[in-house]
């Protein structure tokens, strides 16, 4: 099992803050996992319309679109993060 996690206006727009996950073969990178995620229905696909506007974290490291997921234990997608 895999936990997913959505923080800010992810979480807002999928309705839901985390949830436990068996992932689907053939789901291997994050982008992998995003364009699954979209299928899931219309809250996911709006939360994750803008794919360059989502970032994500693997086991808690920052991660890139085509970062592998084959071992992850938990993956965070959140928006750019700014200072200030």
């Amino acid at each position: 099992m895999t936990r997913l996690l959505y923080f800010a206006w992810v979480k807002d727009k999928t309705g839901i803050a985390s949830e436990d996950i068996e992932l689907p073969s053939g789901i291997s990178t994050v982008a992998d996992l995003i364009g699954w995620l979209k299928t899931r229905g219309p809250e996911f696909t709006h939360a994750f319309e803008q794919d360059g506007a989502i970032r994500a974290a693997v086991d808690q490291t920052h991660a890139r679109l085509d970062t592998s997921i084959a071992d992850a234990k938990e993956i965070a997608f959140f928006p750019p993060v700014t200072g200030g």
